[in-house]
Order: structure tokens, then sequence, then C-alpha cells
């Protein structure tokens, strides 16, 4: 019998990486609410001074989660509160050597994204070359980075209709219109608060408390996120610690 010669493998030929869209929101110079990332700037070819995702390479012995935000740290300093598998990106040309990128989205409250500048800033070990950006108006980035933004967008828009994605980016206690202000952003849209504050009362994501919010308007009651319902569901992968 003979044997068809298989193809010489080039496996050595490729190499996977691991970047992280993280999305904030954040205020501007006038107080309103922008849906925000962070990039970071290339200091070398390819690119070299293009503003790129957050991202490394892949280590031999290293889970991916554990990656993501490994290299989430290195590159920005920043230690997101969810952090989810999002696509794999693998065409042959997006890259002058053969590349495939795992990528992740992940959340990250505004105060929390200033405590952690802040400590970073205390220590001495801020990383360089970071600067946040409106994630619906960015320059051109290296690789094909603007096409994988855009598809995170297109995917956070998606989940926020149906799940409790925004939690992610709003403090532990929060009032109906802040929940609505987070999703207003990202929809990039305004919703009715009256048909909002209903949607949300027939769910069963929050729970009110007895405190309110008071200030120059009537006392709004906060509310909190119900913890025994999931952030997001994962299905029957399992964790990884």
């Amino acid at each position: 019998m003979t044997r068809t010669p298989q193809p010489e493998s080039r496996d050595a030929d490729v190499r996977v990486a691991v970047s992280t869209v993280i999305f904030s929101v954040r205020r501007d110079a006038h107080d309103e609410p922008v849906l925000s990332l962070p990039l970071v700037r290339r200091t070398r070819d390819p690119f070299d001074g293009r503003w790129a995702l957050p991202g490394g390479w892949l280590d031999a012995t290293e889970e991916l989660d554990v990656a993501a935000s490994r290299t989430l740290a290195e590159t920005t300093g920043l230690t997101p509160s969810y952090l989810e598998q999002l696509y794999a990106f693998g065409a042959v040309d997006r890259s002058p050597t053969r590349v495939v990128s795992i990528v992740y989205w992940a959340l990250l409250r505004s105060d929390e994204v200033d405590a952690q500048v802040a400590a970073h800033a205390r220590s001495g070990d801020a990383p360089e070359n970071v600067e946040w950006f409106d994630a619906t108006d960015l320059p051109r980035l290296a690789f094909d980075h603007n096409d994988i933004v855009e598809y995170t967008l297109w995917r956070l828009r998606n989940k926020v209709g149906y799940s409790r994605i925004a939690h992610g980016l709003l403090p532990d206690e929060f009032t109906l219109a802040d929940l609505r202000e987070v999703n207003e952003t990202i929809l990039g849209k305004r919703l009715d608060p009256a048909n909002f504050r209903r949607q949300v009362d027939t769910s069963d994501t929050l729970i009110p408390t007895d405190r309110f919010r008071t200030g120059s308007h009537r006392p709004a009651r906060l509310y909190r996120y119900n913890r025994d319902v999931e952030l997001a569901d994962r299905g029957p992968l399992p964790t990884r610690h």
C-alpha cells in the first residue's frame, strides 16, 4: 500500500495571542457618560505608533483566562470585575506573521478604574502609553483591532437587552436612573423611563433597599444586584481559578 505523503507541519509558524476589550462608563469634559475603553500605543513594528488593544502572547503552560488577566494587568494595570471569552480572530492576513488572537471582553466600574490607576501612580509602577478612548469614535488601530472592537460592541449591545451585563458597570447600590443611564450609554439611545421601570420591576435582577439617594430632586430608592443571579450565564463550562 502506498501511503499518501502528509504535508509538513507548520505549527511552529503559528503563534497564539490574547487580547482584551475592556469597557467602562467614563465622564467626558461635559460630564456626559461615554462608553470608553483603554488602548495601548505600540512602540515597535508592525504598526509602530498605532493604538492597539491590550494583550500579549499566550504562555504554553497558561490557561486562557489567566493569560487574559495577566496581559491586561501588564499593559494597563487594570483588574476587571467581569471577564468573558469573546471570539477567536485568525484571518491569515491579519498580521505580517501568522497570529491567532483569543479575544476577551471585560467590564470595570469607573470608580474602580480611578482607584486602580491611583494605586499604581502611588506605587510608581503605572503602565506607560495607555489612554482611554470613546469606544464609538476610535482612530485607525493596529492589525484588525477596529473590527474586533466593532464586534465586541455588537455583542455587548445585544447582550444588554436580555442579561444583567450592565451591572458590571455599576456600584454595589444604585438608582434606577443610574441603571437606565448605563443601558442608554451602551445602546447609544434614550430609553423611556416608565417603560424601563416596568421592565425592571417584572425582572428578578434587582433587590430594593431601604436606603434613598437625596439631592435636588425627590429621594430615589437605591437598589442592589441580586447576587443569586449570575452576572452572565456561562453555561456548563467549568470555572477556572
